[in-house]
């Protein structure tokens, strides 16, 4: 009964004064027309596609729907401009990426609002994501100065062995609409840090974000046709998509998206051989032995798991419980899912739960809860009958009972669903754990430091948290294996993503 009271839309009752002045807030970094080759500029043919807030279903903006031929213009622009930017001295790069970041902190509270309108995540996340995502550009401003070769004294006499790193080139970054500053920024930081022009495409649902964050880049003095971004629809993303895959002079393709779409883009960069770094999707295990202390485990699951409405390729999936400690972690998770979720319109105090981003989200998120319903999993909240909220908005879901067949854990769910099984021991863990063919997080709680290190060894993922919930930082090196994905993004490991490595041989006879 705590939960139902606590699901609660909050924010769409704010008056028209409230409104007019949280849309003032909103609208001071709003951009609606695209840079594409150092100017603003509208779709030659004048089409635009509107931008939706998910919680209120209001048209926030319309932006300029590119195609191709912007594309290309883009490109072309990129890689005259790469022959001066990959020729700046690091130092200048460096000065010019902590500009960049005093602008970010200085202009936060306004790109928050403007995610918060239009992903929908509570303005809370929305400022965290902000801070986040600067963070990248603080690190790459200093990693610009530390991207290093190396000599190396070779077997053969005479002979002086030399590798140096220089820019790849130019760089298209796809990016994602769960965190589209984030993302953006991260990808762009690297890429800027090494030397290499870029060619944006944010997600068709979130395009505001990249757009402001495209003008602040300019107001910090970043070269023109050094950064464009390309705003299309659903429908023109594949031709834009596939433009900058196939074009020779792109150099490098960074994505952040979907197993499926990360697997097109690789297809289709065949043809020109160019780097890929490419972060898929995910469907974590959060594992729970017996050791664990259960507060610390509850925590991390709600952080793993509700943030950002569980929209999250980190997220937590796969809820993995011993046997000793299953009942009393499901009692307490559920407890917790019932006195802290608040969802609502993210603008509004109080809400912690954002819509989920599309219709299609929702739609994907209730067929997997039902399905694995019907396979025999127990829903315990909300309870099977109860009224859907309106909306965008599904509510928390806690599932019980769950097994490793059931459609909520072969897929990645991808919404505010809690789903949980039981196992006996460590080696039955792992075997369900490393079941998927995704491997990007994994999460384990346990008191025993050597089950920890263990453990850890043994899960098939890219990355660990141990007794913590919240893993994602700009020094570490952010990726997984399997079908999850290629390459390193974060810390000094993004550097051979957007660099390539000479060998220079002296003959000193």
């Amino acid at each position: 009964m705590a939960l139902q009271l606590s699901y609660r839309l909050l924010g769409r009752q704010l008056s028209a004064g409230q409104a007019t002045r949280v849309g003032r807030r909103r609208l001071s970094l709003l951009r609606e027309r695209a840079l594409v080759a150092g100017q603003w500029t509208v779709a030659a043919d004048g089409a635009t596609f509107d931008v939706i807030n998910p919680a209120t279903d209001d048209v926030i903006a319309s932006v300029p729907d590119l195609g191709e031929a912007d594309a290309a213009r883009a490109v072309a622009a990129a890689a005259e401009a790469q022959r001066s930017w990959g020729q700046t001295a690091p130092r200048r790069r460096s000065q010019l990426l902590q500009a960049y970041f005093r602008l970010l902190e200085e202009h936060g509270e306004q790109l928050a609002a403007l995610l918060t309108a239009e992903q929908g995540k509570p303005l809370a996340e929305a400022r965290a994501e902000v801070a986040y995502g600067a963070g990248y550009i603080e690190w790459f401003a200093g990693e610009a100065r530390r991207i290093h070769g190396e000599v190396v004294d070779g077997a053969a006499p005479h002979k002086e062995t030399l590798m140096i790193r220089q820019p790849a080139g130019v760089a298209a970054l796809i990016t994602p609409w769960n965190f589209p500053i984030a993302m953006l920024l991260r990808k762009l930081g690297a890429a800027l840090a090494c030397g290499c022009a870029a060619v944006a495409k944010p997600a068709e649902d979130t395009p505001l974000s990249a757009l402001a964050l495209a003008a602040l880049a300019e107001q910090a003095g970043l070269p023109p046709g050094v950064l464009s971004v390309l705003t299309a629809s659903r429908a023109r993303t594949p031709e834009v998509g596939a433009a900058l895959c196939r074009d020779p002079r792109v150099a490098v393709l960074s994505f952040t998206g979907s197993t499926a779409v990360g697997k097109l883009l690789y297809a289709q960069c065949a043809s020109t051989v160019k780097k890929l770094s490419l972060e898929l999707g995910g469907n974590s295990p959060f594992i729970v032995f017996d050791s664990a202390d259960l507060e610390k485990a509850v925590a991390g699951c709600m952080a793993s798991k509700f943030r950002n409405s569980g929209q999250t390729c980190i997220s937590t999936n796969r809820i993995l419980v011993q046997a000793g400690v299953y009942d009393r972690f499901v009692a307490a998770l559920g407890s917790v899912m019932a006195s802290q979720l608040t969802a609502g319109d993210g603008a509004a105090d109080g809400v912690n739960l954002g819509p989920l981003v599309n219709n299609a989200q929702l739609e994907k998120v209730s067929g997997l809860v039902s399905e694995s319903v019907r396979q025999g999993a127990r829903q315990v909240w909300p309870r099977p009958g109860s009224a859907a909220p309106e909306g965008r908005f599904y509510p928390p879901t806690l599932l019980t009972e769950v097994t490793p067949d059931m459609a909520c854990f072969r897929e990645e769910v991808f919404g505010p669903v809690a789903a949980c099984a039981r196992f006996e021991t460590e080696e039955e863990a792992l075997a369900i754990a490393n079941s998927s063919d995704m491997g990007l997080a994994g999460y384990i709680f346990t008191e025993n430091i050597a089950q920890a290190w263990r453990v850890s060894r043994a899960l098939e993922c890219g990355m660990v948290g141990v007794n913590e919930g919240l893993i994602s930082q700009p020094e570490a090196a952010f990726g997984g294996v399997k079908l999850s994905g290629l390459g390193r993004e974060g810390g000094h490991y993004s550097v051979e993503d957007y660099t390539e490595v000479k060998y220079i041989c002296f003959g000193t006879k």
